[in-house]
């Protein structure tokens, strides 16, 4: 079984380096481009035997205590079979 976690800003936070990429990209000539947000892509493999309902705890687990920092992101589990 593999997971993949995302992991953003929240919206209400700031993001300096989505708008650094927004200014490259106006530079480049993409003005159409009305914002970044930028974030962390995480592809994670479970052992086979690990039962879903367990996978699930324990990737929102390390999702929320080491991947994330709570005060100023968010994330998102997706389980893949």
């Amino acid at each position: 079984m593999k997971a993949r976690v995302y992991v953003s800003m929240k919206p209400t936070v700031l993001d300096p380096q989505g708008q650094t990429i927004c200014n490259a990209l106006h530079g480049l000539g993409h003005k159409e481009i009305a914002g970044v947000r930028q974030g962390k892509y995480f592809e994670i493999a479970l052992s086979p035997d690990t039962p879903r309902d367990s996978a699930v705890q324990l990737l929102d687990s390390v999702a929320r205590d080491v991947l994330s920092n709570p005060v100023i992101e968010e994330y998102r589990v997706d389980l893949l079979d």
